[in-house]
Protein backbone atom coordinates (compact mmCIF):
# COMPACT_ATOMS: atom_id res chain seq x y z
CA UNK A 1 0.00 0.00 0.00
CA UNK A 2 1.30 3.46 -0.88
CA UNK A 3 0.91 6.06 1.85
CA UNK A 4 0.94 9.82 1.32
CA UNK A 5 2.06 12.74 3.47
CA UNK A 6 1.09 16.39 3.25
CA UNK A 7 3.78 18.47 4.98
CA UNK A 8 2.44 21.88 6.00
CA UNK A 9 5.50 23.99 6.78
CA UNK A 10 7.39 27.22 6.21
CA UNK A 11 8.87 27.93 2.75
CA UNK A 12 10.88 24.87 1.74
CA UNK A 13 13.35 26.93 -0.27
CA UNK A 14 14.54 28.77 2.85
CA UNK A 15 15.26 25.87 5.20
CA UNK A 16 18.66 24.74 6.46
CA UNK A 17 18.52 21.08 5.48
CA UNK A 18 21.34 20.09 7.86
CA UNK A 19 19.20 21.09 10.85
CA UNK A 20 15.60 21.29 9.68
CA UNK A 21 13.43 18.67 11.37
CA UNK A 22 10.59 18.95 8.86
CA UNK A 23 13.06 18.13 6.10
CA UNK A 24 14.21 15.11 8.10
CA UNK A 25 10.64 13.84 8.18
CA UNK A 26 10.30 14.36 4.43
CA UNK A 27 13.46 12.31 3.87
CA UNK A 28 12.09 9.50 6.04
CA UNK A 29 8.76 9.48 4.20
CA UNK A 30 10.54 9.33 0.86
CA UNK A 31 12.80 6.53 2.10
CA UNK A 32 9.61 4.57 2.88
CA UNK A 33 8.32 5.22 -0.66
CA UNK A 34 5.53 7.46 0.57
CA UNK A 35 4.17 10.05 -1.83
CA UNK A 36 5.08 13.41 -0.31
CA UNK A 37 3.35 16.72 -0.86
CA UNK A 38 4.21 20.22 0.36
CA UNK A 39 2.23 23.35 1.14
CA UNK A 40 2.18 26.31 3.50
CA UNK A 41 -0.65 27.12 5.95
CA UNK A 42 -2.05 29.82 3.67
CA UNK A 43 -2.55 27.12 1.02
CA UNK A 44 -5.30 25.48 3.09
CA UNK A 45 -8.87 26.42 2.31
CA UNK A 46 -12.50 25.50 2.88
CA UNK A 47 -14.23 24.91 -0.46
CA UNK A 48 -17.93 24.23 -0.16
CA UNK A 49 -17.80 21.59 2.57
CA UNK A 50 -14.28 20.19 2.09
CA UNK A 51 -10.92 21.22 3.51
CA UNK A 52 -8.44 21.21 0.65
CA UNK A 53 -4.82 22.16 0.06
CA UNK A 54 -3.19 23.83 -2.91
CA UNK A 55 -0.16 21.59 -2.75
CA UNK A 56 2.73 20.28 -4.82
CA UNK A 57 4.09 16.78 -5.02
CA UNK A 58 7.71 16.86 -3.95
CA UNK A 59 10.99 15.03 -4.11
CA UNK A 60 13.72 15.84 -1.61
CA UNK A 61 17.48 15.41 -1.72
CA UNK A 62 19.98 15.63 1.12
CA UNK A 63 22.09 18.03 -0.93
CA UNK A 64 22.68 21.65 0.05
CA UNK A 65 21.57 24.03 -2.68
CA UNK A 66 19.61 21.32 -4.49
CA UNK A 67 17.37 19.86 -1.83
CA UNK A 68 13.92 19.76 -3.40
CA UNK A 69 11.93 19.48 -6.60
CA UNK A 70 8.25 20.43 -6.83
CA UNK A 71 5.67 19.39 -9.40
CA UNK A 72 2.85 21.70 -10.55
CA UNK A 73 0.24 22.76 -7.99
CA UNK A 74 -2.85 20.62 -7.56
CA UNK A 75 -5.91 20.87 -5.32
CA UNK A 76 -6.43 17.88 -3.03
CA UNK A 77 -8.70 17.18 -0.09
CA UNK A 78 -6.80 16.64 3.14
CA UNK A 79 -8.82 13.48 3.75
CA UNK A 80 -7.16 12.01 0.63
CA UNK A 81 -3.75 11.96 2.33
CA UNK A 82 -2.65 9.26 4.75
CA UNK A 83 -1.80 12.06 7.14
CA UNK A 84 -1.07 15.76 7.25
CA UNK A 85 1.81 17.05 9.38
CA UNK A 86 1.43 20.63 10.65
CA UNK A 87 4.95 22.01 11.11
CA UNK A 88 4.52 25.78 10.83
CA UNK A 89 6.89 27.78 13.06
CA UNK A 90 5.50 30.39 15.47
CA UNK A 91 4.48 33.18 15.88
CA UNK A 92 1.30 31.66 17.21
CA UNK A 93 -1.07 34.30 15.86
CA UNK A 94 -4.69 34.41 14.68
CA UNK A 95 -3.74 33.06 11.24
CA UNK A 96 -2.24 30.03 12.95
CA UNK A 97 -5.42 29.55 14.99
CA UNK A 98 -7.56 29.78 11.86
CA UNK A 99 -5.39 27.05 10.33
CA UNK A 100 -6.06 24.79 13.30
CA UNK A 101 -9.81 25.24 12.80
CA UNK A 102 -9.49 24.13 9.19
CA UNK A 103 -7.34 21.16 10.21
CA UNK A 104 -9.78 20.17 12.92
CA UNK A 105 -12.61 20.18 10.39
CA UNK A 106 -10.40 18.09 8.07
CA UNK A 107 -10.10 15.55 10.89
CA UNK A 108 -13.88 15.30 11.05
CA UNK A 109 -13.81 14.62 7.30
CA UNK A 110 -11.46 11.67 7.81
CA UNK A 111 -7.99 13.23 7.72
CA UNK A 112 -5.28 12.23 10.19
CA UNK A 113 -3.47 15.36 11.38
CA UNK A 114 -0.27 15.44 13.46
CA UNK A 115 -0.05 17.07 15.90
CA UNK A 116 -3.74 17.14 16.85
CA UNK A 117 -4.92 20.62 15.74
CA UNK A 118 -7.08 21.13 18.81
CA UNK A 119 -4.05 20.46 21.01
CA UNK A 120 -1.91 22.75 18.87
CA UNK A 121 -4.44 25.44 19.69
CA UNK A 122 -4.90 24.53 23.36
CA UNK A 123 -1.30 23.85 24.38
CA UNK A 124 0.50 27.18 24.17
CA UNK A 125 4.19 26.37 24.29
CA UNK A 126 4.83 28.65 27.26
CA UNK A 127 1.54 28.30 29.15
CA UNK A 128 1.18 24.53 28.81
CA UNK A 129 3.92 24.17 31.42
CA UNK A 130 1.40 25.41 34.01
CA UNK A 131 -0.32 22.00 33.80
CA UNK A 132 2.87 20.56 35.38
CA UNK A 133 3.70 23.02 38.21
CA UNK A 134 5.76 20.44 40.08
CA UNK A 135 8.35 20.60 37.28
CA UNK A 136 8.40 24.33 36.49
CA UNK A 137 10.23 27.33 37.95
CA UNK A 138 8.29 30.03 39.81
CA UNK A 139 6.14 31.61 37.11
CA UNK A 140 3.89 34.61 36.59
CA UNK A 141 1.57 35.15 33.61
CA UNK A 142 -0.02 38.59 33.67
CA UNK A 143 -0.51 41.88 31.85
CA UNK A 144 -0.38 44.10 34.93
CA UNK A 145 2.86 46.04 35.42
CA UNK A 146 2.62 46.04 39.22
CA UNK A 147 2.45 42.24 39.30
CA UNK A 148 5.66 41.96 37.30
CA UNK A 149 7.35 44.47 39.59
CA UNK A 150 6.27 42.46 42.63
CA UNK A 151 7.47 39.21 41.04
CA UNK A 152 10.89 40.75 40.37
CA UNK A 153 11.08 42.17 43.90
CA UNK A 154 10.41 38.67 45.25
CA UNK A 155 12.89 36.77 43.05
CA UNK A 156 15.45 39.53 42.25
CA UNK A 157 16.51 37.91 38.95
CA UNK A 158 13.89 36.88 36.36
CA UNK A 159 13.27 36.10 32.70
CA UNK A 160 10.52 38.02 30.89
CA UNK A 161 9.15 36.74 27.58
CA UNK A 162 6.15 36.83 25.24
CA UNK A 163 3.76 33.90 25.01
CA UNK A 164 3.82 33.60 21.23
CA UNK A 165 7.48 33.81 20.18
CA UNK A 166 10.22 31.36 19.27
CA UNK A 167 13.98 31.16 18.86
CA UNK A 168 14.72 33.37 21.85
CA UNK A 169 13.07 36.44 20.34
CA UNK A 170 12.11 39.19 22.84
CA UNK A 171 13.38 37.27 25.87
CA UNK A 172 14.82 39.53 28.58
CA UNK A 173 16.77 38.80 31.74
CA UNK A 174 16.00 41.48 34.32
CA UNK A 175 17.48 42.02 37.78
CA UNK A 176 16.09 44.13 40.58
CA UNK A 177 16.94 47.79 39.93
CA UNK A 178 17.20 47.45 36.14
CA UNK A 179 16.32 50.90 34.74
CA UNK A 180 14.81 49.28 31.63
CA UNK A 181 12.21 47.28 33.55
CA UNK A 182 9.27 49.58 32.79
CA UNK A 183 9.87 49.75 29.05
CA UNK A 184 10.39 45.96 28.85
CA UNK A 185 7.08 45.32 30.61
CA UNK A 186 5.31 47.92 28.48
CA UNK A 187 6.71 46.38 25.29
CA UNK A 188 5.84 42.78 26.19
CA UNK A 189 2.36 43.61 27.47
CA UNK A 190 1.56 46.38 24.97
CA UNK A 191 0.99 48.75 27.89
CA UNK A 192 -1.02 46.28 29.93
CA UNK A 193 -3.23 44.91 27.14
CA UNK A 194 -1.45 41.61 26.43
CA UNK A 195 -0.40 38.71 28.65
CA UNK A 196 3.30 37.93 29.04
CA UNK A 197 5.33 35.54 31.20
CA UNK A 198 7.94 35.93 33.91
CA UNK A 199 9.96 33.04 35.30
CA UNK A 200 12.53 32.94 38.04
CA UNK A 201 16.01 32.93 36.48
CA UNK A 202 17.65 29.49 36.51
CA UNK A 203 21.47 29.76 36.84
CA UNK A 204 21.94 26.28 35.35
CA UNK A 205 21.36 27.85 31.92
CA UNK A 206 25.16 27.98 31.67
CA UNK A 207 25.07 24.19 31.25
CA UNK A 208 22.51 24.51 28.47
CA UNK A 209 18.85 24.71 27.67
CA UNK A 210 18.14 21.02 27.03
CA UNK A 211 15.79 19.94 24.24
CA UNK A 212 14.14 16.58 24.99
CA UNK A 213 12.13 14.96 22.20
CA UNK A 214 9.08 12.81 22.92
CA UNK A 215 7.70 10.69 20.05
CA UNK A 216 4.27 9.12 20.59
CA UNK A 217 4.95 9.06 24.32
CA UNK A 218 8.48 7.61 24.01
CA UNK A 219 11.21 9.81 25.47
CA UNK A 220 14.28 9.88 23.24
CA UNK A 221 17.31 9.00 25.43
CA UNK A 222 19.47 11.85 24.10
CA UNK A 223 19.18 15.61 24.38
CA UNK A 224 20.59 18.64 22.62
CA UNK A 225 21.97 21.14 25.13
CA UNK A 226 21.75 24.63 23.65
CA UNK A 227 24.66 26.47 25.33
CA UNK A 228 24.44 30.29 25.45
CA UNK A 229 27.34 32.24 23.92
CA UNK A 230 29.54 34.34 26.17
CA UNK A 231 27.59 37.19 27.72
CA UNK A 232 24.18 35.75 26.76
CA UNK A 233 21.43 34.08 28.82
CA UNK A 234 19.61 32.54 25.83
CA UNK A 235 20.68 29.13 24.60
CA UNK A 236 18.41 29.12 21.54
CA UNK A 237 20.30 28.16 18.40
CA UNK A 238 18.59 31.02 16.57
CA UNK A 239 20.06 33.38 19.18
CA UNK A 240 23.62 32.12 18.70
CA UNK A 241 23.64 29.17 21.10
CA UNK A 242 25.80 26.12 20.46
CA UNK A 243 24.10 22.72 20.22
CA UNK A 244 25.85 19.94 22.16
CA UNK A 245 24.29 16.45 21.94
CA UNK A 246 24.41 14.42 25.14
CA UNK A 247 22.66 11.50 26.83
CA UNK A 248 19.57 12.34 28.85
CA UNK A 249 20.02 12.34 32.64
CA UNK A 250 17.99 10.11 34.95
CA UNK A 251 16.20 13.16 36.38
CA UNK A 252 15.34 14.56 32.94
CA UNK A 253 14.09 11.16 31.82
CA UNK A 254 11.91 10.73 34.90
CA UNK A 255 10.31 14.15 34.45
CA UNK A 256 9.71 13.66 30.72
CA UNK A 257 8.15 10.24 31.32
CA UNK A 258 5.68 11.77 33.76
CA UNK A 259 4.62 14.39 31.19
CA UNK A 260 4.49 11.97 28.24
CA UNK A 261 1.10 10.34 29.03
CA UNK A 262 -0.64 13.71 28.83
CA UNK A 263 0.97 14.32 25.44
CA UNK A 264 -0.37 11.01 24.15
CA UNK A 265 -3.84 11.75 25.54
CA UNK A 266 -3.87 15.05 23.65
CA UNK A 267 -2.75 13.53 20.34
CA UNK A 268 0.67 15.20 20.46
CA UNK A 269 2.88 12.76 18.56
CA UNK A 270 6.02 14.89 18.33
CA UNK A 271 6.93 17.26 21.15
CA UNK A 272 10.06 19.03 22.39
CA UNK A 273 10.40 19.64 26.12
CA UNK A 274 12.81 22.39 27.13
CA UNK A 275 14.58 21.91 30.46
CA UNK A 276 17.05 24.12 32.31
CA UNK A 277 18.51 22.37 35.31
CA UNK A 278 15.66 20.40 36.86
CA UNK A 279 12.92 22.65 35.47
CA UNK A 280 10.67 22.41 32.42
CA UNK A 281 10.47 25.89 30.90
CA UNK A 282 8.58 25.22 27.65
CA UNK A 283 6.66 22.40 25.95
CA UNK A 284 7.03 22.85 22.20
CA UNK A 285 4.22 21.33 20.13
CA UNK A 286 4.09 23.38 16.92
CA UNK A 287 7.41 22.62 15.19
CA UNK A 288 10.01 21.26 17.63
CA UNK A 289 13.52 20.97 16.23
CA UNK A 290 16.89 19.35 17.10
CA UNK A 291 15.99 15.93 15.67
CA UNK A 292 18.57 15.94 12.91
CA UNK A 293 21.43 16.89 15.25
CA UNK A 294 20.61 13.94 17.53
CA UNK A 295 20.19 11.55 14.61
CA UNK A 296 23.54 12.59 13.15
CA UNK A 297 25.35 12.28 16.49
CA UNK A 298 23.92 9.00 17.75
CA UNK A 299 22.72 7.21 14.62
CA UNK A 300 19.21 6.95 16.03
CA UNK A 301 16.34 7.25 13.55
CA UNK A 302 13.88 9.42 15.47
CA UNK A 303 11.80 10.16 12.37
CA UNK A 304 11.24 6.42 11.89
CA UNK A 305 9.66 6.18 15.35
CA UNK A 306 7.02 8.72 14.37
CA UNK A 307 6.28 7.07 11.02
CA UNK A 308 6.08 3.65 12.69
CA UNK A 309 3.46 5.08 15.06
CA UNK A 310 1.51 6.69 12.22
CA UNK A 311 1.60 3.56 10.07
CA UNK A 312 0.31 1.51 13.01
CA UNK A 313 -2.70 3.85 13.13
CA UNK A 314 -3.26 3.56 9.38
CA UNK A 315 -3.19 -0.24 9.21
Amino acid sequence: MTYSLLMIMDPIEKINIKKDTSFGFLLEAQERNWDIYYCQPQDLSLRSTKIVASCQKAQVYNEVGNHYKLEPTEIRALADFSFAFMRKDPPFNMDYIYSTYLLELAQEQGAMVVNNPRSLRDCNEKLYTAWFPQFTPETLVAANKAQFEQFLAQHQDVILKPLDGMGGASIFRVKQGDPNLSVIIETLTEHGKQLAMAQKFIPEITAGDKRILVVNGEVIPYTLARIPPQGETRGNLAAGGSGVPMPITEKELAIAQQIAPDLVKRGLYFVGLDMIGDYVTEINVTSPTCMRELQDEYGINIAAKLFDAVEAQLE
